[in-house]
């Protein structure tokens, strides 16, 4: 049973390693360091669109993306903290805000920096196996105790009533036979699909980079062969589970099977007496099965 259960382990560890790999996939997009040194860069830009002597609170200020970056939109809106939470703000670029939108950490004005990456939305965001049908949309809340900040750390915003809506209404049409899915990667690298709402639009309670997407022929092609693959390998597994219950059956018979055959060899045999020498007890014959013949008849 060796080499069996070798072989068991090895398909557990192939079929786990196998299982990584088709969820990493749908995680971790490639030139995710270059999206998030996107986000400083934009944050830097969108911040110098409150060169005004006065900033007015509420307002979104369109700013300017770098000339290498020609393409991208983006704009500030400066906010304070208890108007965010009690009143939300009914339209942001194709971003609608609830009442109840909370802060970590605590801030007293904070702001809310808007991205409409454009033809750059599949270079920073590349979704293997997925076709775009809008740009990548991104709603990121910082600090406005500076508005002359640079490399700030975004703070953690949290819908706790109604969910955000980021509508897409002018979105590509999806090719028939597709379903179009909500894409959300939130900052840590992580993708997550949802279905889209009435009115393409896609909701979430939490900030990040946002848009829709269909899953291509190839993507699906793709995701059936890695499908046929886990089905080999599962079947595999159990195939070999199913041969070492079989083994282990088998022997278990055999080894009854002796059991018994022993068994009626020994209630076949004579049983011998004991008697006791000393301490010990010993079997003995009852007597002898033949009488001893003399070979002569002469007795002196």
């Amino acid at each position: 049973m060796g080499p069996l259960i070798r072989s068991l382990s090895m398909l557990l560890l192939a079929l786990s390693l196998l299982g990584m790999s088709f969820t990493g996939s749908a995680q971790n997009p490639g030139n995710w360091s270059s999206a998030r040194a996107l986000d400083a860069i934009l944050q830097d830009y969108a911040y110098r669109a409150f060169v005004r002597p006065r900033v007015r609170t509420g307002v979104p200020y369109d700013g300017t993306a770098p000339s290498n970056l020609t393409g991208i939109k983006i704009a500030a809106m400066r906010l304070v903290r208890g108007s965010l939470k009690s009143r939300g703000v009914s339209r942001y670029k194709e971003f609608e805000i609830p009442k109840g939108v909370g802060e970590r950490p605590y801030v007293k004005r904070l702001v809310l920096v808007y991205q409409n990456l454009g033809n750059w939305s599949e270079v920073y965001y590349p979704l293997s196996g997925f076709t775009y049908l809008a740009p990548v949309l991104a709603l990121l809340a910082y600090n406005a105790t500076n508005l002359s900040a640079t490399n700030l750390p975004e703070l953690n915003i949290m819908a706790m009533r109604d969910p955000i809506m980021v509508d897409f209404s002018s979105m590509s049409q999806a090719p028939s036979g597709s379903t179009p899915k909500c894409v959300w990667f939130n900052l840590q690298g992580s993708v997550n699909f949802s279905n889209v709402s009435t009115g393409n639009k896609c909701s979430t309670t939490q900030q990040g980079h946002f848009s829709v997407v269909f899953e291509s022929v190839k993507g699906k092609g793709k995701s059936k062969k890695v499908w046929i693959i886990v089905g080999s390998v599962v079947g595999g597994l159990l195939l070999l589970i199913l041969l070492a219950i079989l083994g282990l059956c088998s022997k278990k018979q055999r080894e009854k099977r002796k059991i018994s055959r022993m068994e009626r060899e020994a209630d076949a045999g004579e049983a011998l007496s004991m008697t006791s020498i000393r301490d010990a007890r010993t079997p003995v014959a009852l007597g002898t099965r033949t009488q001893p013949m003399l070979e002569h008849n002469y007795v002196p």
